[in-house]
């Protein structure tokens, strides 16, 4: 038997999963010895060299690489049968066991290994595991000696598990999480199972505490004690011993004997009695059930304990209390043999009809998607790496993880506990690319199982966790049944989620999923379920609004229909992390096939919301918005009145850990922040509250005003932001902008003092001296990941807009060089004509206006862009501009974005998506300003709010890129100005642009001026 290959053997020699937590270790983590054999077969020779653990061996140079693919495997073998060419790494550590562990249990650790586990120690075979995200433990003692001992772990990459972590991320191979050996006394604890239930309406907690003993000899010792303090409480419970069963009538395994009433009476008689409810004679009740437990004694070593009810502060993501619980095993003198603290949160989560409920509050779930990930490792991350994580996420306004698709390392759970986080936690189990087979494969059954059982026994006695999830894109079959009814026998206090389960029906799957949970479904998708007579549970998205490159238009439209449909709940955005890898630490991060790996899905795998520095995706501004804990209720009338209304739109805290400031916007500038004293508001609740007198002066006095303007920080230090924390800034509109040229603008004098004449080039472009390419049409923006979606790419590139031919009609300057009027056809290579006419005019106060003119033929139903697109001259370094941002935003992207008057470097507009396409736009913008050294500007004004890109790259720049690092900046700026600019939707995977953020056929016009000092 090759354990590799064979599905039915998960483990060997293996402990059983625990919730517990071992101080008392030998870390192992450093430097190991290692080679890596080609097959699991070949023997290991004397050429070892040097390996980092834990460490994927794919990121340090070994010569086997990272491998990326979505669906498919990276092998063309089918289950469960791995290639014969098979990477795998032996790993080889020397090390000694301190001296006060003599006497003890000493167990193995090892935090993770892709894909099968074999352990051996000082030559000899320990065992072997599987489950390449959970850990596997494995009792050495009998295997270790006094001195130097060896440790040897060898890890197969590809096994017949491989099939079921066909997650979509970077194939590794290696041990990916930490190693260390700890002890324990012989007899121990080997695990605490505890259920903090909080009751809403008492205010109370009650802790129930199952407590499990292990010993390494045959039997437990009699008289042994367990001890629980919690909550101010001291309790003390026997640890049962398993007796031997006994027959009626049978006495001496220390069950206490049946009562005499029972001489005489039909035992098996009295037992189908009970179980049918048949009422007993006096003195028989609970006869039955005493007679079964001497037949069938119940497993010992297992003692529980239930602490009364009593006040706490409920745990919530907006409120993590914690409570620490002190578990002792004592023996019969009451001396304590082994000691162990939780740290537990009281809550409660139910599902009543179509809602999810914590502590009997309805919550949102505001959700992201989280593989482990770390451009340098891979997937090896340190504490303070998943700390820096979660931080990130709170400050956001992020409340919820899906651990997709595999339990998290454990210091995620034990932070997201900490910091405040819902989790999902999901098993690790993804048969993708066989999803329709291994669901039903017998051969199977034991590992969907036992993977799902080891991630509850892992992760029990986390409050973060509020639903349990059987894996992700799997199908749905007998497996999925086995594994879901054993999660509800063991925790009924958990919902189970899992996709696979719904995805060809939302009405269904209920034996797998107490929650609807589908992928990337439409807004009108989600409308109907709402609707619909059989909608009986809540619906929580597992998966939506992709987020590859510059995506996530329409998260607003999401938001806007989850709050005002009753049965939706939010969901998990796709996904946290850009999986580009930097082995080198060169900054130049990679995708799929940038490793010379066949076959690959190229750059699928940068599809988060950080970049792989974990620099915040604008979109990030997007949740931040929408999630925030502050809104604002009132409009301008009231805010002329001297007054807003603010909601708190938590489920369980005031806003007392908040501050409040407020700005005057004016197409000037932003005023100075004055305090808003928020009165104590309570969850959901909302308050009137005056403007400072300093702000209704401003409104009053300045001209201009834009907006009133919001911002939310922390007031106080937290574990996860210090105070002073921006959490949001809301917006209040008062005014729109507009272009308001300066007096004293030109276009450049003559030595008369005259404007010059107008020119233009042979292809009827105007020349200035600050353009080094006069104004054209611009119809084609550089694909973004969403538009070269399946979905989508065929209709925007049929268009042929990116291949038009121009021709010029007609080209006329007026005899006084004061206008010119330049009529051009742009010719798709499928005929269709796009027309375009220029009227370029010169005012008499120096300004160069023009009005543009386009018709886009109904033959052409979606256009990317439709605007101007110039290139000025070298020597502009900083853009200002009127209208909105500080950040990237786009037409269905724009939620977060802030009216007002903004200055950068150009450099610092464009957004590097790993592979470059259309980014770093602003929307609704009236004025642009170019300026350089010197007294070197270039204003642009436009008589309606349009798209502002500016850069130094071209469309043709950035299409013909593969990465963002590739790319060479150039000398000229490239403006491009949109009347009309297709939102960014989420197509990649997912629902394309909104019809409402497109661009289609008809007739456009617009006006805009080009000035110089």
């Amino acid at each position: 038997m090759k354990p590799w290959n064979t599905p039915e053997l998960v483990a060997v020699g293996r402990e059983p999963a625990h919730a517990l937590s071992h101080h008392d270790r030998l870390d192992l983590n450093g430097v190991w010895d290692f080679q890596l054999l080609p097959a699991p077969g070949a023997q290991p020779t004397d050429d070892w060299r040097p390996l980092t653990v834990p460490g994927a061996w794919t990121m340090q140079h070994t010569g086997d690489l990272p491998h990326y693919t979505n669906v498919r495997m990276p092998f063309d073998t089918h289950p469960p049968h791995p290639p014969k060419d098979n990477p795998t790494g032996v790993h080889r550590r020397r090390f000694e066991v301190p001296a006060t562990w003599a006497g003890r249990r000493i167990v193995l650790h090892v935090g993770a290994a892709e894909s099968v586990l074999l352990v051996q120690v000082n030559g000899q075979q320990v065992g072997i595991g599987k489950d390449s995200h959970l850990a596997a433990e494995f009792d050495v003692t009998d295997a270790l000696h006094d001195g130097v001992n060896e440790l040897v772990l060898t890890v197969v990459k590809w096994s017949d598990a491989s099939f079921i972590e066909d997650q979509d991320q970077w194939w590794h191979g290696g041990i990916t999480r930490g190693v260390h050996l700890y002890s324990t006394p012989p007899t121990h604890l080997a695990d605490v199972a505890a259920v903090a239930d909080y009751d809403p309406a008492s205010g109370e907690g009650t802790l129930t505490l199952t407590i499990t003993v292990g010993t390494r000899g045959t039997a437990l010792d009699e008289d042994l004690r367990v001890r629980v303090r919690a909550a101010g409480h001291e309790l003390l419970a026997p640890v049962p011993l398993r007796r031997a069963r006994a027959l009626p009538g049978e006495e001496g395994n220390g069950s206490p004997a049946l009562p005499a009433a029972v001489a005489g009476t039909d035992l098996f008689g009295l037992y189908s009695a009970t179980a049918a409810g048949v009422p007993l004679p006096p003195g028989l009740e609970g006869v039955a059930e005493q007679a079964l437990a001497r037949m069938f004694p119940p497993p010992g070593g297992r003692a529980h304990l239930t602490v009364p009810a009593h006040p706490v502060t409920p745990w919530s993501a907006e409120r993590p209390a914690l409570y620490d619980v002190d578990v002792d095993l004592l023996d019969a003198a009451g001396i304590r043999l082994d000691t162990t603290r939780l740290r537990v949160g009281y809550r409660r989560v139910e599902i009543k009809g179509r809602d999810l409920l914590l502590n009997g509050e309805r919550i949102w779930i505001q959700g992201v998607n989280h593989h482990d990930f770390h451009p340098r490792t891979g997937r090896t991350l340190t504490r303070e790496d998943i700390a820096g994580e979660l931080r990130l996420l709170k400050r956001f306004n992020v409340n919820a993880i899906r651990t997709a698709h595999y339990p998290g390392h454990p210091d995620l759970l034990d932070l997201a506990d900490e910091y405040g986080f819902y989790v999902v936690d999901e098993a690790d189990i993804e048969a993708h690319d066989h999803a329709s087979a291994l669901c039903d494969d017998p051969r199977y059954l034991g590992a969907f199982l036992d993977r799902v059982a080891r991630m509850v026994a892992r992760d029990k006695n986390h409050p973060c966790v509020i639903a349990w999830s059987l894996g992700n894109e799997s199908g749905s079959g007998a497996n999925h049944e086995a594994a879901a009814a054993w999660v509800r026998r063991h925790d009924p206090t958990r919902p189970l989620h899992y996709e696979g389960a719904i995805n060809r029906d939302w009405y269904g799957g209920r034996t797998q999923t107490d929650i609807v949970c589908p992928m990337y479904p439409t807004l009108d998708a989600l409308k109907a379920y709402a609707a619909h007579p059989r909608a009986d549970r809540p619906l929580i998205m597992s998966e939506y609004q992709h987020a590859m490159g510059n995506s996530n238009g329409s998260l607003d439209d999401y938001w806007d229909t989850i709050r005002s449909t009753p049965g939706l709940q939010g969901g998990f955005v796709w996904e946290l992390w850009d999986h580009g890898l930097d082995p080198d630490g060169d900054g130049r991060h990679r995708y799929g096939g940038d490793f010379g790996e066949q076959p690959h899905d190229g750059n699928f795998c940068i599809d988060g919301l950080l970049f792989p520095d974990g620099t915040p995706h604008p979109a990030m501004y997007e949740l931040r918005h929408l999630f925030a804990p502050v809104t604002i209720t009132s409009g301008a009338v009231e805010a002329g009145d001297g007054w807003i209304e603010v909601r708190n739109e938590r489920h369980f805290r005031d806003l007392d850990d908040l501050r409040f400031a407020l700005q005057v916007v004016t197409e000037t500038g932003t005023g100075p922040a004055a305090g808003l004293p928020v009165p104590t508001l309570a969850a959901g609740g909302r308050a009137k509250v005056r403007l400072p007198e300093t702000v209704v002066r401003e409104l009053r006095q300045r001209t201009g005003v834009l907006a009133l303007r919001l911002t939310v920080v922390t007031a106080h230090d937290q574990a996860w932001a210090p105070a002073g924390t921006e959490l949001t800034v809301r917006q209040l509109p008062l005014g729109h902008p507009a272009h308001r040229p300066a007096a004293e603008a030109r276009a450049g004098r003559g030595t008369a003092g005259d404007p010059p004449a107008l020119v233009l080039d042979e292809a009827g472009l105007l020349q200035h001296p600050l353009l080094a390419t006069g104004p054209r049409l611009s119809l084609w923006r550089a694909l973004t990941d969403n538009d070269k979606s399946r979905f989508v790419h065929g209709r925007l590139s049929a268009t042929g807009l990116d291949r038009t031919v121009r021709e010029v009609d007609r080209r006329e300057v007026s005899p006084a060089g004061d206008s010119a009027v330049v009529r051009a056809r742009y010719l798709t290579p499928h005929g269709e004509e796009v027309l375009h006419q220029q009227t370029v005019t010169r005012e008499a106060s120096g300004r160069i206006r023009f009005d543009e003119r386009v018709v886009i033929p109904t033959t052409l139903p979606d256009v990317p862009r439709l605007g101007v697109v110039l290139e000025a001259r070298a020597g502009f370094d900083t853009v200002q501009w009127l209208g909105e941002g500080p950040h990237e935003c786009y037409p269905d992207r724009r939620a977060s974005a802030l009216t007002g008057r903004w200055t950068a470097p150009i450099d610092d507009l464009p957004v590097p998506y790993l592979r470059p396409q259309e980014n770093g736009g602003r929307s609704r913008t009236v004025e642009a300003r170019l300026t350089g050294p010197g007294d070197t500007a270039l204003t642009l004004g436009f008589d309606r709010p349009l798209q502002l890109n500016v850069s130094h790259h071209t469309v043709a720049d950035l299409e013909a890129a593969a990465h963002y690092w590739e790319l060479t900046p150039r000398a000229e700026t490239i403006v491009h100005f949109d009347v009309a600019h297709r939102g960014l939707g989420s197509a990649s995977v997912g629902p394309d642009t909104l019809p409402a953020f497109r661009v289609g056929p008809g007739e456009y016009a617009w006006t805009w001026w080009l000035t110089t000092p």
